[in-house]
C-alpha cells in the first residue's frame, strides 16, 4: 500500500517505540512511570485528534470516555474476574458504543454548541457515576490486591500494563495516519474545512461524523482501562476531571491539529512543561492557567502548531511531518 511507504509514519513509530523500550531496557522503575504518562498523553491527544484536528469538531468531554472505561475495566476485573485484556478490550468497545448514541444527538450541533453540549455530558456522566451503586458510587472501585497475582504479582503487572500502553500508543498512531490518508479522512477534513460544501460534494456528513466520534472514544476507553487498572482504584473524580480535556486540547493544538505527528510532539512537550510546573513552588498551584495562557499563544501566533509551523519553515520535510 502506498500509504505505508512515508517515512514520516515509520519515524513516529520508530521513535515511539524507542521511547516506551528505554524503562524496559535500563529496568528502571522511575523512567516507566515518567515515560507511562507521556505515552498515555500522546494515545489520548492522539485519539481526540480524529475528531479535533481531522473533522474539527472540539469536544471538552472526551474525558467521559476515559472514565467509563476506567470504570468498565475495573468492574470486570475485580467484580466479574475477566481476563485484564479481555476487560480492556470491552471497555474500549463500551466508550465506542457510548460514543455512537451520544454522536447521533450532538453531532447535530456544530462550533460552540457542540463544544458547550459535550462539557454538560461530562458533568452529566459524574453525576450519574456518583450516585450508580453497582460502581460503588461516590467511593468508587478498589481492586483486591491479590488480583495482581493473577498476573505475576503487582510489581509484574505494572510492567504488563505499561507494555500494554506501549502498543496501544503505537497502534492509535497508525490508526490515525492511516485514517488520514484515507477516503474517510479526505470526508473529515472536508467537513473541517466546509461542512455544506462538504454535503454538496457528496459526504454524508451525519455518518462520518459520527464514526470519527467513536473511534476517537475506544482508544480513550481502553487507555483509562490501564490506567484505573494499574492504580488499582477509581472514583468519579478522578475519572471525570474536565481540565484533563481541556489539556488534550492544549497538546493537539501545541504539536499541530490535523496532522499524525503534531499530538505526538504536543503531549511530549507538553507532560515535560507540565512536570516541571508541579516541582515549581511558584507555578505548581496555577498549571492550568499555564495551559490555557500556551493555549490562547498558540492560537494567536503559531495555529498550525509546532509542525505545521515547520513545515512552512523547511518546505522539503513535508513528505516527513506528516
Amino acid at each position: 500500500m502506498k500509504p505505508l511507504r512515508n517515512p514520516g509514519l515509520w519515524l513516529a513509530l520508530a521513535f515511539t517505540a524507542a521511547v516506551g523500550a528505554w524503562p524496559a531496557i535500563t529496568q528502571s522503575p522511575s523512567s516507566r512511570e515518567v515515560t507511562f504518562t507521556i505515552l498515555m498523553a500522546v494515545g489520548l491527544a492522539s485519539s481526540l485528534n480524529i475528531l479535533l484536528g481531522y473533522a474539527g469538531y472540539v469536544s471538552f468531554g472526551h474525558i467521559v470516555f476515559f472514565g467509563l472505561g476506567g470504570y468498565v475495566g475495573i468492574y470486570l476485573v475485580g467484580v466479574l474476574n475477566l481476563p485484564f485484556f479481555v476487560a480492556m478490550i470491552l471497555a474500549g468497545l463500551s466508550s465506542g458504543l457510548l460514543a455512537f448514541l451520544l454522536g447521533k444527538a450532538l453531532l447535530r450541533l456544530r462550533g460552540a454548541y457542540f463544544a458547550l453540549a459535550t462539557i454538560g455530558i461530562n458533568e452529566v456522566a459524574r453525576a450519574f457515576i456518583n450516585n450508580f451503586e453497582p460502581f460503588g458510587g461516590p467511593i468508587g472501585i478498589t481492586l483486591n490486591f491479590q488480583i495482581y497475582n493473577n498476573y505475576g504479582g503487582a510489581a509484574t503487572a505494572l510492567w504488563m500494563t505499561y507494555g500494554t500502553l506501549v502498543v496501544v500508543t503505537l497502534i492509535v498512531l497508525f490508526i490515525s495516519y492511516m485514517v488520514k490518508s484515507s477516503k474517510f479522512g479526505l470526508a473529515l477534513m472536508a467537513i473541517r474545512e466546509n461542512e455544506n460544501a462538504a454535503e454538496v460534494m457528496g459526504v454524508v456528513t451525519p455518518n462520518a461524523k459520527t464514526w470519527a466520534y467513536v473511534l476517537s472514544a475506544v482508544f480513550p476507553g481502553m487507555i483509562g482501562a490501564i490506567f484505573f487498572f494499574k492504580n488499582g482504584h477509581i472514583e468519579p473524580h478522578d475519572a471525570f476531571r474536565l481540565h484533563m480535556s481541556i489539556e488534550w486540547i492544549v497538546m493537539v493544538m501545541l504539536g499541530g491539529f490535523g496532522t499524525v505527528l503534531g499530538p505526538l510532539i504536543g503531549a511530549a512537550a507538553y507532560q515535560r512543561l507540565r512536570g516541571l510546573l508541579l516541582v515549581s513552588s511558584l507555578f505548581k498551584n496555577i498549571q492550568l492557567a499555564v495551559a490555557g495562557a500556551l493555549l490562547l499563544l498558540i492560537i494567536l501566533f503559531v495555529p498550525a502548531g509546532v509542525v505545521g509551523w515547520l513545515r512552512h519553515r523547511f518546505t522539503k520535510l513535508r513528505r516527513v511531518l506528516i
